[in-house]
C-alpha cells in the first residue's frame, strides 16, 4: 500500500495497484487506496475515473489488474452501493422496494425510510417520487443492513441545494456508527462540511489523498476548493500539473447492490 492507505487494522476496504481499461482505453492506472470508518469524499474532473474507482471499491466492477479486498476487524455486513443511475422498478411503492431488498439483509424497510426522512412517502410508487426522493430512496437502499462500507456515487447529483445537503448529510450520519462512507461529489462545499478525508482523482490516478486537515497543511491552502485546484494542477491558471508534497503518493464476499450495475 502507498502512503495514501490507512493502517491495515483500520481498513474496511482497499484497492492495491488497480487499473481498469475499457476497449483499450485506460480509465484507472495503478491506483492504491484504503478506506476506514468516517466519510471519504472522492472528487475529480468529469472522466477522471471516479465512478470506476467506486465500482471497483464496491466490488461490482472487476479491475483489469490489481487487487481488491474487503473486510477487516470492523467489518460487519455486505457493502452498500449506490450507482449514479438507480434502476428502480416502476409499479412498486417506496416501502415495497425497500422490503424486497431488506429481506436479503434482514432489514426493516420502515426504519430505513425513517432514517432518510421518507416515512411520509412510504406508500408512493417510485415513479411518482421526485428526483430528490428517488436519490434518498437509493441511499436508504444502499444503507440497508448497516453495511461496514457504503459506497455512494454522486448521491446529491441533480438535486436542488436543500435536497443536496439533505442527501449528503443523510449518508454522512452513518460514519459515527463505524461505517466507512465513500462519496463521490462535485459539490466541494458539501465535501468541506462533511468529509473527514479527501481523495482527488485526475486522469485515472490519485493526485492527493488523506485527512482533510493534513492535506490543507501539506498544500498550504484554506479550503477544499483551493486544495482541489492545486492538486490537479489548476491553482495557478497555467494548467500545468503541480507536484504533490513529499510523501503524498498515495471480493469476494457479498455485496449489496442498489439495482443491477457494473459501471
Amino acid at each position: 500500500m502507498s502512503d495514501h492507505a490507512v493502517a491495515d487494522g483500520d481498513a474496511l476496504a482497499s484497492v492495491s495497484d488497480v487499473s481498469r481499461s475499457y476497449g483499450g482505453v485506460t480509465v484507472l492506472d495503478g491506483v492504491s487506496l484504503s478506506v476506514s470508518p468516517g466519510v471519504t469524499a472522492v472528487v475529480g474532473p468529469n472522466g477522471s475515473g471516479k465512478s470506476t474507482l467506486l465500482g471497483i471499491l464496491a466490488g461490482v466492477t472487476e479491475p483489469t489488474t490489481g487487487e481488491v479486498s474487503h473486510g477487516g476487524a470492523g467489518a460487519r455486513k455486505p457493502i452498500g452501493y449506490l450507482p449514479q443511475r438507480v434502476p428502480f422498478r416502476d409499479g412498486f411503492t417506496a416501502r415495497e422496494t425497500l422490503a424486497f431488498y431488506g429481506r436479503l439483509v434482514d432489514a426493516d424497510p420502515d426504519a430505513a425510510l425513517e432514517r432518510v426522512g421518507l416515512s411520509d412517502a412510504a406508500d408512493k410508487r417510485v415513479e411518482s417520487l421526485s428526483g430528490g426522493m428517488r436519490r434518498l430512496l437509493g441511499i436508504a437502499q444502499a444503507l440497508l443492513g448497516d453495511p461496514s462500507v457504503a459506497v455512494l456515487d454522486e448521491p446529491a447529483s441533480g438535486l436542488d441545494p436543500t435536497m443536496r445537503e439533505r442527501a449528503f448529510r443523510t449518508a454522512a450520519e452513518r460514519a459515527p456508527e463505524g461505517t466507512a462512507v465513500v462519496i463521490s461529489s462535485h459539490d466541494l462545499e458539501l465535501v468541506e462540511a462533511h468529509a473527514d478525508r479527501l481523495v482527488v482523482v485526475d486522469r485515472g490516478r490519485i493526485a492527493a489523498a488523506g485527512p482533510l486537515d493534513r492535506l490543507r497543511a501539506d498544500y498550504d491552502v484554506e479550503s477544499v476548493d483551493d486544495l482541489y485546484r492545486v492538486a490537479i494542477g489548476r491553482g495557478d491558471g497555467t494548467g500545468e500539473e503541480s507536484a504533490a508534497p513529499a510523501g503524498d503518493d498515495e471480493t469476494d464476499g457479498s455485496v449489496h447492490v442498489t439495482g443491477v450495475s457494473d459501471r
